[in-house]
């Protein structure tokens, strides 16, 4: 230790100011408090005593490990910083034996974790703040960091550098003195891996992998048990290896950081170096996660060039949510067994689609509450890291209490929440960015489903239309959250669309956006989905078609500016949201080639549209539909008689719920079909009048819900058909015993259709035929879609079932 005492006392002398400053921030996210009586003889004694009176029965008296793991060792699977471990101790972690521990205060939470960093010799934390001031010359130490020193080898400062170790572009938030210890001595922080999300090891690790064809790598642990290891290695590439098929595997207990820098450099160099770490302080988001990224944006334009990743919501920009994948076929699907298994922690609605990105998955848990965002080894499920985000405000009338999934970009992980805010998260670490309100939750509004990237924007819609909100689209700049352009989906006064809104309507007109669209790189157009006018069911309160409620607008993506729309149903008053998937297809129809928009809509009409001039094609039935008599010469339907809600009531065909809802469907490049699945039953459609009050839930319905269908049609059906956009038919049905449109579909190259069900079974089916070749029974009913990606050369295919994530594959 080379600090010179003028230096020591300055530390000193800032210690109480970077305390208080660093607990104040840290507020912000749990799970970054650093624990504030570390080194403290008191706190140490009292949490001893607390550790040998609730956590010793598990983890030994020592901490060694007993029922429970060690304490000691440094390698933390569900969080080793102060504030990760503070948030397993009070809320138990899910899936294993660690119950929650309410009973102990923070303080005494705080005690425990002091006591179990002196067993494990760790330095103590010190907070940093962000005005504390160090002796140096930054410019200098930056020559020093970037030369002599060679630290942009592993670390990457603003975008510059690599991603083997971590990310140095916030290095200021640390204390002078916790950054001077890890140059000094980087193998005497165990408990301190420097990255920024809940998961990982946390003790330094070198491992060297030689594998049977000769091949050597050198690297930085990442997560290791038993049977799998995986590193990020010299090249900032991250690997998975099972231990059993190396021909040699070495794990040295120490930094892969030079350990000799106070031999290398002079100590008024590292004074210099430090000086300008301390400017690193991640004030301007714009600078953060940036460089090389995890995923580029050319890589997500050409994703069917890598049917290996799995990398939007729809697993392409243009939505066909179809696997190119064929190591799985029909031959051998019967064979399929469950890998691994992932909880994904918190209650609530599970629908979320995770993504791969070369061999690491990112996810979501259910979002009730607080919404849990986790990026995993996609081999072996084992948690990289975990980002949790506490709900600021909930509605006391809240619905839809779910999250869909996350968007990729850059080194930025984009996820909405339940209170309407849009968040960016480093992808390496799982630390915030930025977090943008987009809009007020407590008079409904809230973010449902995952945005979508385009270049350098991240597109977001809202939910809420069952609670009068005027919906909009929005697109944020990716590196900083500012907002560039919002498309009104309830047009404002003197906006083209507003006649379509009698008298004031329009101030509670819904038209929610708030499930993910589809991209058009060629013509730069983007392709969203709108959903019901409000209130849902009484349309007598809002004369005229309500654009752009149940529509499509196809928009310019730089600008937001609207090139065309088609409304599905008008004045619509039966919840029938056109949120549902809008696929870009380029095929023969008709004889033609044509640049096609395909659409399978709640109203239980498949459409064919020109998605270039937006020129209505086709409309053909999938399942009964009896609101729609035919089209017009402009594509508008002829509304049939008696097929809207009424204060009597109309029984009409689809029922609540549609023929078809948001699931994912898949459009088969190899058959031409689209496959999603069905409901064909009607409903006694009634509606009463209902006074607004923002907040609340604002339907206009009435008494009547019956679902019986009249005398002489058949009885309801759910399931799961392939329809032929080209003839307008369905090919075949596989029908389901007990109903559900949350769950959706997968096709793949090998000829399977994955299909999730609300039965709680997974089922491949022959895409041809509609044959059952397999099936796996979670034992819990599926909300979720599958999804199919490949690491290591081999396929596996995922499904999340009541808070679990299933990945299966074929047999060794």
């Amino acid at each position: 230790m080379f600090v010179n005492h003028s230096w020591r006392g300055t530390l000193l002398a800032f210690a109480i100011v970077a305390c208080l400053t660093g607990l104040i921030l840290a507020q912000e996210r749990p799970e970054a408090q650093l624990d504030p009586l570390l080194g403290n003889p008191q706190a140490i004694a009292a949490g001893q005593s607390l550790y040998g009176r609730h956590c010793a029965v598990c983890h030994g008296p020592a901490a060694q490990g007993d029922r429970g793991p060690s304490l000691v060792s440094g390698n933390f699977p569900h969080g080793g910083a102060d504030g990760e471990i503070l948030l397993s101790i009070r809320g138990g972690i899910r899936g294993t034996e660690m119950p929650p521990f309410v009973q102990l205060s923070t303080d005494q939470i705080w005690q425990v974790i002091a006591y179990l960093r002196n067993l494990s010799g760790a330095a103590a934390s010190v907070t940093s703040a962000s005005n504390e001031r160090v002796p140096g010359d930054p410019a200098v130490g930056k020559v020093v960091l970037e030369g002599k020193a060679g630290c942009l080898g592993c670390h990457q400062v603003n975008g510059a550098g690599k991603t083997v170790g971590p990310d140095l572009s916030t290095a200021g938030r640390r204390a002078a003195q916790q950054l001077l210890a890890r140059i000094t001595n980087p193998n005497g922080l165990p408990g301190e891996s420097g990255q920024g999300g809940r998961g990982g090891p946390q003790s330094p690790a070198t491992v060297i992998v030689k594998t049977r064809d000769g091949q050597e790598y050198r690297g930085t642990r990442k997560t290791a048990d038993s049977v799998n290891i995986s590193i990020v290695d010299t090249n900032g590439v991250f690997r998975t290896f099972d231990k059993s098929s190396l021909a040699d595997l070495r794990i040295e207990n120490t930094s892969l950081m030079p350990a000799d820098y106070s031999k290398r450099l002079t100590s008024t160099e590292i004074q210099n170096v430090v000086a300008y770490l301390k400017t690193l302080d991640g004030k301007d988001p714009a600078r953060l996660a940036t460089g090389a990224g995890v995923l580029s944006w050319d890589r997500l334009r050409h994703s069917d060039k890598e049917p290996r990743n799995y990398m939007t919501y729809w697993g392409d920009l243009t939505g066909k949510h179809y696997s190119a994948l064929n190591q799985i076929n029909t031959a051998n699907v019967k064979n399929l067994q469950a890998k691994w298994a992932l909880p994904l922690p918190g209650t609530g609605n599970t629908q979320g689609i995770p993504l791969v990105v070369d061999g690491i998955l990112y996810t979501v848990g259910p979002a009730v509450g607080s919404l849990e965002v986790i990026a995993a080894d996609a081999r072996t499920g084992r948690v990289l890291w975990r980002h949790q985000r506490q709900q600021k405000k909930t509605n006391p009338n809240e619905i839809n209490r779910t999250n869909r999934g996350l968007a990729v970009m850059g080194n930025r992980v984009f996820v909405g929440t339940l209170d309407a805010a849009l968040v960016a998260l480093d992808a390496r670490t799982g630390a915030e960015l930025w977090e943008t309100q987009v809009a007020d939750t407590m008079i409904g509004y809230n973010i449902t489903s995952p945005p979508l990237p385009v270049r350098d924007m991240i597109i977001t819609g809202i939910a809420g239309g069952e609670f009068g909100i005027q919906g909009f689209l929005e697109a944020y700049d990716q590196a900083t959250g500012k907002k560039l352009w919002r498309f009104n989906t309830v047009p404002q006064p003197g906006e083209p669309g507003h006649e379509t809104w009698e008298g004031d309507s329009w101030k509670r007109g819904g038209a929610p956006t708030w499930l993910t669209g589809t991209y058009d790189a060629e013509s730069n157009t983007l392709y969203w989905p709108v959903g019901n006018p409000g209130p849902d069911f009484d349309g007598d309160v809002r004369p005229g078609d309500n654009l752009y409620s149940d529509s499509v607008i196809a928009l310019n993506a730089d600008t937001g500016k609207l090139k065309w729309h088609y409304q599905f149903t008008p004045n619509d008053s039966h919840d029938w949201d056109s949120t549902e998937d809008m696929i870009l297809v380029d095929r023969m129809w008709h004889g033609q080639n044509r640049k096609l928009l395909l659409h399978a809509d709640r109203n239980g009409i498949f459409y064919v549209l020109d998605r270039v001039s937006g020129k209505f094609l086709a409309g053909n039935p999938f399942v009964r539909a009896t609101w729609v008599k035919g089209w017009d010469e402009k594509g508008k339907p002829i509304i049939a008689e008696k097929s809207s809600s009424s204060r009597d009531g109309n029984f009409v065909f689809p029922g609540v719920g549609g023929g078809t809802n948001f699931q994912a469907p898949s459009y088969s490049l190899q058959t031409g079909w689209m496959y999603f699945t069905y409901h064909d039953g009607g409903q006694l459609y009634t509606s009463g009048p209902e006074a607004f009050e923002p907040g609340k839930q604002y339907g206009g319905r009435g008494a009547g819900a019956a679902r019986t269908p009249p005398p002489g049609e058949a009885p309801p059906t759910d399931g799961i058909q392939a329809f032929d956009p080209e003839t307008g038919k369905t090919q075949w049905k596989f029908v389901l015993s007990q109903g559900g449109l949350a769950p959706g579909v997968l096709a793949t190259g090998g000829g399977v259709v994955f299909a999730a069900t609300g039965e709680g079974n997974f089922l491949a089916l022959d895409a041809k035929t509609g044959k059952a070749l397999w099936h796996f029974t979670t034992g819990s009913a599926i909300s979720s879609s599958p999804m199919s990606y490949s690491v290591g050369g081999k396929q596996y295919v995922a499904v999340t079932s009541a808070g679990v994530l299933y990945s299966f594959g074929l047999p060794e």
